[in-house]
């Protein structure tokens, strides 16, 4: 029964895989059935001994992004000690996940993802709370270690920390990759690390 278990969420998985990588090629309304069916090697009928529905899928994807974003967060505090070389690594790493698919912007930005669905709305709105949460924490852990400015509000920083990459991200989106959301991320890190640490940090 355990075997069993953990094979139906392995394919489970695999099929949250198999879409995420399909909006990322076309978008979240060429998604279909049939067409993550193909991608693992399944029948549709196959897909529907794990998912109901077309909008189960979607909210798997959305459980994937999420934990990708979380574990980005959790990679950068593993590798450095430093608040705000943790910082940069979350940017850094936030950067290659939208090089390496286009998945997120198109979900976050793609009224087909959420207009016509409350809940699957309300999952994008908890991923991003939850992400700014963890940005903030880290904004919070620089100003106890007396690196960051302790006047700025860690919300609002966090907040302007995602503005670096989330106007990129439709840039480099409208222009099919063209936009260079990495110089772009350099520099303004420079000015965004500017901004919040101590002088002389």
């Amino acid at each position: 029964m355990a075997e069993e278990k953990l094979d139906t969420e392995i394919r489970r998985e695999q099929i949250a895989e198999a879409a995420l990588a399909l909006v990322a090629a076309r978008g979240v309304h060429r998604l279909s059935v049939a067409a993550v069916a193909r991608r693992v090697g399944l029948v549709p009928s196959g897909i529907y001994r794990h998912f109901k529905s077309k909008d189960e899928i979607l909210m798997a994807v959305l459980d994937l992004i999420e934990s990708r974003l979380l574990a980005n967060v959790q990679a950068a505090r593993d590798e450095a000690a430093d608040p705000l070389d943790r910082l940069r690594g979350v940017l850094f790493r936030h950067v290659r996940f939208i090089r390496e698919g286009r998945t997120f912007p198109r979900i976050v930005f793609s009224d087909d993802a959420h207009s016509d669905d409350p809940k699957r709305k309300a999952r994008v709105q908890r991923i991003a709370a939850a992400y700014l949460g963890k940005i903030a924490e880290l904004v919070a852990e620089g100003q106890a270690a007396g690196c960051i400015r302790a006047d700025l509000d860690p919300p609002t920083a966090a907040l302007l920390f995602l503005g670096i990459v989330m106007p990129a991200a439709i840039l480099w989106h409208l222009s099919d990759g063209g936009f260079d959301v990495t110089r772009h991320a350099e520099r303004a890190w420079q000015v965004y690390r500017s901004a919040i640490a101590v002088k002389d940090a």
